[in-house]
């Protein structure tokens, strides 16, 4: 427990929605090595039908996820928190290798660990598939969503 990640539990709103923003630019770097670090070595995961136990096959999930879905843009929101828990909604947009664009809603409820590492996530999602002028999230893909890219109350969604 000695990988300390700010800010800790227990959150308060603030510090509920830092977490939240930590963890929507970690998944938009799209690097699996790097959003593992958020994690306990330990984390226990169900995404979709899918579980993953511990880093190495968060990492190996993760590298899966982002060789099929291309250009990757992610926005979480914050939906509740208490304690040492956070329930956020999301959604993510990405086109597949054969050029089909999907916009995938979703739900997490996250875990964490005293040291700001989350122990535990669930995740439930659901793909549509939209018409690539139908997308919403534009950014450059080199970094994070910037501050004034609308977010998903702002959107609509």
């Amino acid at each position: 427990m000695s990988e300390l990640r700010q800010p800790l539990p227990p959150f308060t709103r603030e510090t509920a929605i830092q977490k939240v923003r930590m963890a929507e630019d970690g998944w938009n770097s799209c690097d699996p090595a790097r959003v593992s670090l958020a994690y306990t070595v330990d984390t226990i995961w169900r995404n979709r039908a899918e579980f993953a136990n511990g880093r190495d096959e968060v990492i190996a999930f993760l590298t899966r996820k982002w060789n099929k879905e291309l250009e990757y843009r992610l926005i979480k929101e914050l939906w509740a928190h208490d304690g040492n828990r956070i329930a956020v909604r999301f959604a993510y947009e990405y086109r597949d290798d054969s050029g089909n664009w999907y916009r995938a809603y979703g739900n997490e409820n996250w875990e964490f660990a005293d040291n700001g590492q989350m122990h535990r996530r669930f995740a439930c999602i659901n793909d549509m598939p939209i018409r690539e002028e139908d997308r919403k999230f534009f950014w450059d893909r080199s970094g994070p969503r910037p501050a004034d890219h609308p977010g998903l109350s702002d959107l609509g969604l």
